[in-house]
C-alpha cells in the first residue's frame, strides 16, 4: 500500500486514516483522562483540586515542546516508524501511572504522556491527508480531529464511569492495554509514510511570517487555553455548581463529547467552504455559553444544556482552524500542522494551570468568565484573515 496520488480511494484507504484516528483519541484520552478523575485521584494521593489540576499542565507544557522538537529530530525517518514509537512510549507512561506510589511519580508518567502527544499529534493531522486524495482532505480532516473528540465521548467518561466503579489507576491500565490494540492496527494498515522533506526549526518558525498561518495560531491559543481554563474543572463545576450528582458527571461528560463529535462534523463540511466564518461562529458560541453558565447554569436541567452547547461548539472549532491553516499553507501543511499542534498543548497546559490558580484562589465562576473571555477575543485575529480566504 503506498500514499495515494490519484483520485481513487478504497476501503483500505479509509481503514488507514481511521488508524490514526484511533492513535489520536488514545494519545488525548491519555492527557485528559485526569480531568474526571481529579477529586478521587487528588484524595488518594493527598494534594488539592488545583494541585491535581498539574496532571494536565505537565503533560501539555511537555507536549508543546514534544510537537516542536520531535518532527525536526526525525527528520527523514519514516513517520510510520515514528507514530509507533510514540504509542509504544504512551503505553509504557499509562502502565506507569498505574503503578504510581505517590503524586511525583505519577507526575513522571505525565511527563512522558506529554512526548507522545505533542509528537503523535504534530504528524497525525497532516498525515491522515496524505493517505487519501484532495478532493477527500476536508473528510480526512474530520476523521482525525474525531478521534481527538471522541476521546472526549468515549475516552474520558469511560476513564470516569471505570474509576468511579473500580479505582482511577484501573482506568490507567485498561488505557495502556488499548494502546497495544492501537499499536497492532497502525503496524498493519499504515503504508511507509516518508517525509516530504526534513523540517527545519527556522521554517517552522517561519511559518509565523504567514499572516493567515499566525492569524489561525493564534485563534488557537486563546480559544483551547480559555476551553482548558474552564474544562480542566468540569467536574467540579457540574458538581458545586450545577448540583448534579457524582456518579452523574461520567455520562455527561460522555453527552459533551457527543455534542462534540457532531460540533466537529457539522464543522468539517461548513469549513471546506468557509473556514473563517465556521471558526468565528463556533467562537462566538463557546463564549456565550461560558459566560452564561454561571448566571444559568445552577440546576441540573439547564447545565446539562449548557454543557451540551459547550461539547457542540468547542467541537466545530479546532477542525475549522485545521482547514483555514490547509487553505493558507497548502504546500506547508506539515510545518503549519506543527505549529499549530505546539501552541495547542501549550494552551492546554497555560490554560489547566490558570484555570488551577483561579479555582484554588477565587472560585469556578471566576474561571468560566475568565475562559468565556478568552474564546470571544478568538473573533480578533480570525477576522482579520477574511480578505485571503482561499
Amino acid at each position: 500500500m503506498t500514499l495515494v496520488h490519484e483520485e481513487r480511494v478504497t476501503l483500505k484507504h479509509w481503514l488507514s486514516v481511521l488508524a490514526v484516528a484511533a492513535g489520536t483519541f488514545l494519545v488525548v484520552t491519555a492527557e485528559q483522562l485526569p480531568v474526571g478523575l481529579l477529586t478521587s485521584i487528588g484524595g488518594d494521593l493527598g494534594v488539592t483540586e488545583g494541585t491535581a489540576g498539574l496532571m494536565v499542565t505537565v503533560p501539555g507544557l511537555v507536549a508543546s515542546v514534544s510537537a516542536l522538537l520531535v518532527p525536526v529530530a526525525i527528520g527523514r525517518l519514516d513517520r510510520r516508524v515514528v507514530l509507533l514509537g510514540l504509542v509504544t512510549l504512551m503505553v509504557a507512561a499509562n502502565l506507569l501511572s498505574f503503578l504510581a506510589s505517590g503524586f511525583p511519580m505519577l507526575l513522571t508518567a505525565r511527563f512522558l504522556v506529554g512526548i507522545s502527544i505533542g509528537g503523535f499529534w504534530a504528524l497525525a493531522a497532516g498525515i491522515a491527508v496524505r493517505l487519501v486524495p484532495g478532493s477527500h482532505v476536508g473528510r480526512a480532516t474530520s476523521i482525525a480531529f474525531g478521534g481527538a473528540t471522541a476521546a472526549n465521548v468515549f475516552g474520558v467518561p469511560a476513564g470516569t464511569f471505570v474509576g468511579g466503579l473500580t479505582d482511577w489507576r484501573v482506568a490507567f491500565l485498561i488505557l495502556a492495554g488499548l494502546g497495544l490494540a492501537a499499536l497492532v492496527s497502525l503496524f498493519v494498515l499504515l503504508p511507509p509514510i516518508p517525509a516530504a522533506e526534513p523540517l527545519r526549526m527556522g521554517a517552522l518558525f517561519g511559518m509565523f511570517g504567514d499572516r493567515v498561518v499566525r492569524a489561525a495560531v493564534l485563534t488557537t491559543f486563546l480559544l483551547v487555553s480559555g476551553h482548558m481554563t474552564a474544562y480542566t474543572f468540569v467536574s467540579p463545576i457540574l458538581q458545586e455548581h450545577t448540583g448534579v450528582d457524582a456518579a452523574l458527571i461520567g455520562p455527561m461528560l460522555l453527552a459533551f463529547g457527543v455534542a462534540g463529535v457532531a460540533g466537529t462534523f457539522l464543522a468539517g463540511s461548513a469549513a471546506a467552504r468557509n473556514a473563517q466564518g465556521t471558526i468565528i461562529a463556533g467562537s462566538l458560541l463557546l463564549g456565550g455559553v461560558l459566560a452564561l453558565f454561571p448566571l444559568v447554569g445552577t440546576v441540573p436541567v439547564t447545565g446539562i444544556a449548557l454543557l451540551l452547547l459547550w461539547g457542540l461548539a468547542f467541537g466545530g472549532v479546532p477542525v475549522g482552524v485545521q482547514m483555514l491553516i490547509f487553505k493558507a499553507a497548502p504546500d506547508r501543511i506539515e510545518a503549519a500542522t506543527v505549529l499549530n499542534t505546539v501552541v495547542f498543548n501549550l494552551a492546554i497546559a497555560l490554560g489547566a494551570l490558570v484555570g488551577g490558580l483561579i479555582v484554588d484562589s477565587a472560585d469556578v465562576t471566576v474561571a468560566l468568565w475568565f475562559a468565556a473571555a478568552l474564546a470571544a477575543l478568538t473573533v480578533v485575529p480570525v477576522w482579520s484573515t477574511r480578505e485571503r480566504q482561499r
